[in-house]
């Protein structure tokens, strides 16, 4: 009964929406027939590390990408590429090791702290030189992929840096100048693919926020964010109706990423369902993509039946 109602309300919604599958660092995922045998997903989502892409300095390797797009491309699927310069487990790096051993770089990175412990690193997004290195990978990948592939999209602008252990030259404005920077690069570069931002969280609570996604429109910058949590108050007080209010003026889309299938819907009190986060996508947040995750048993057993069973 929910699918039928969920199936309902999507006749009477116009804007078409985007499925693609996010699979992550796990590309072989790409050669599973379920996936590309699926009419109703036009894509997949991968992640591909900065390090990855740039293992020495200006010595680029776009071969993984160039593979997955080939394959991709014969099974009548897009490819949307996610550049990771963040990690969330502390013994990992997203970073070319030159920017951690150069001293122009300053390490490269930062650690990501929580309250108790930490957890990974992220790019120094904020040094000008860390930055730079950057900008020349997107240019780049611009100059590879723009209009080959559907999209490209940065990773979420929230890092955990304690504010008790702040790098000294770390502020909340070199921040958000930072940030815009990076939005403003990748829109440049890419011209004919759909550039999106994961905005969910900045130094400055809400007001900080709402200065990206007002930026967002000004240079026509996709933006979105990790994380489909159906009516969850904290984000329905922050990211979701900023990215509501884009819809139709500039592209959004949204990652449900693992745990987000086993959240509480804290309308019904129970734990949401399937249709229910695509009810939320589509007539609330009104996005045009949605990159569902691969945590089973929810994607075999129930996203993928859900998807077929969509324009029948």
């Amino acid at each position: 009964m929910k699918i039928m109602l969920v199936l309902i309300s999507l006749v009477f919604n116009t804007k078409p929406i985007k499925h693609f599958t996010y699979f992550g660092r796990d590309r072989e995922k790409i050669h599973d027939s379920a996936f590309y045998n699926n009419p109703n997903i036009a894509g997949a989502q991968i992640r591909y590390a900065w390090r990855q892409l740039e293992s020495e300095k200006d010595v680029y390797n776009f071969s993984e990408i160039e593979e997955d797009l080939r394959f991709l491309t014969s099974k009548g699927k897009k490819l949307f590429i996610q550049i990771q310069d963040a990690t969330f487990m502390k013994e990992n790096h997203a970073v070319p090791k030159y920017l951690m051993t150069d001293t122009i770089y300053h390490g490269g990175e930062a650690r990501q702290c929580g309250e108790t412990s930490c957890h990974g690193y992220v790019a120094r997004r904020w040094d000008p030189a860390v930055a730079a290195r950057f900008y020349k990978l997107l240019h780049k990948l611009g100059e590879q992929f723009d209009g080959r592939i559907e999209g490209i999209n940065l990773p979420e602008t929230s890092i955990d840096v304690s504010e008790e252990q702040l790098p000294g030259d770390f502020s909340e404005a070199a921040y958000m100048e930072a940030i815009k920077k990076y939005m403003k690069v990748t829109r440049d570069c890419f011209k004919k693919s759909v550039p999106i931002l994961y905005a969910n969280f900045m130094f400055g609570g809400q007001k900080g926020i709402k200065e990206l996604y007002d930026y967002a429109e000004k240079i026509h910058m996709g933006m979105g964010g990790p994380d489909i949590k159906v009516n969850k108050p904290f984000q329905m007080a922050n990211s979701y109706p900023l990215i509501r209010a884009l819809s139709g003026k500039v592209t959004t889309g949204v990652a449900v990423q693992d745990g987000n299938y086993a959240e509480l819907n804290v309308k019904t009190k129970k734990k949401v369902t399937v249709p229910e986060i695509l009810d939320f996508a589509q007539n609330y947040l009104k996005l045009d993509y949605i990159f569902w995750c691969t945590e089973e048993p929810y994607y075999t057993k129930e996203v993928l039946p859900l998807l077929a069973s969509l324009n029948k």
